[in-house]
């Protein structure tokens, strides 16, 4: 825009050049402003009867009402992943089982993951372990951040354990979370979660500094 009304006028090589680069900017700048990050909020429980979703869909509502991201909801269940099953390794991605390829374009499409996790004998879910596993570029250079659950713990030692996981996938895990100690507490009879006034605050601030990382990393994920 610059550019077209100064056309016509007597303007030297290094101010077009400024100009470029500020228009350059600019466009960066609408462009990152006009197509949001994704989120996408993984439901990491897999068994009959979990209670996770309901604090999942909970976590959805916070990041849909956030509005710095494009979230949506991934249900882990739903893609039915056996142990993982590929012949080959998944650095190669020369995945053969459709169930493999839809949960590759899952990751891939993100930008960034709340992973939605409970505790299973002081460690995490064989779900999200193994739905880890079965992919690794689609992983690389994108934050993660937990909303945990369980008894009096809330989870958070599964988190520990989760994070050196991720760490090798090249994913960024953040400091920040929401931990949920005693969830059956906060669930209705229809699996509904109400969060009490620290966990929201905490989703909230989650969410702000998963952003933050999310944006900072954009270049790596670009230049692969």
């Amino acid at each position: 825009m610059l550019l077209a009304i100064l056309a016509g006028h007597d303007v030297s090589l290094s101010e077009r050049a400024i100009i470029g680069a500020a228009v350059c900017i600019h466009l960066e700048f609408k462009e990152r402003v006009a197509v949001p990050l994704k989120l996408h909020i993984i439901a990491c429980s897999t068994r009959p009867g979990r209670v996770g979703i309901g604090v999942a869909k909970w976590f959805e509502g916070v990041a849909v009402q956030h509005a710095k991201f494009a979230s949506e909801l991934v249900d882990l269940a739903t893609f039915n992943l056996p142990v993982y099953d590929e012949p080959r390794h998944p650095r190669l991605q020369k995945y053969e089982h459709a169930h493999t390829k839809k949960w590759s374009a899952s990751v891939a499409a993100a930008d960034a993951f709340v992973f939605v996790t409970p505790e299973y004998n002081f460690g995490p879910p064989p779900s999200l372990l193994n739905a880890l596993d079965y992919v690794y570029l689609e992983w690389n250079y994108k934050p993660a951040a937990f909303v945990s659950y369980g008894g009096m713990s809330g989870g958070i030692r599964a988190v520990q354990t989760e994070k050196l996981t991720m760490t090798t996938l090249k994913m960024v895990p953040i400091i920040e979370a929401v931990s949920i100690p005693m969830v059956a507490k906060q669930l209705n009879e229809a699996g509904q979660f109400t969060p009490n006034e620290a966990q929201t605050d905490a989703a909230n601030a989650m969410l702000n500094e998963l952003l933050r990382w999310a944006e900072a990393l954009k270049p790596l994920r670009q230049a692969k």
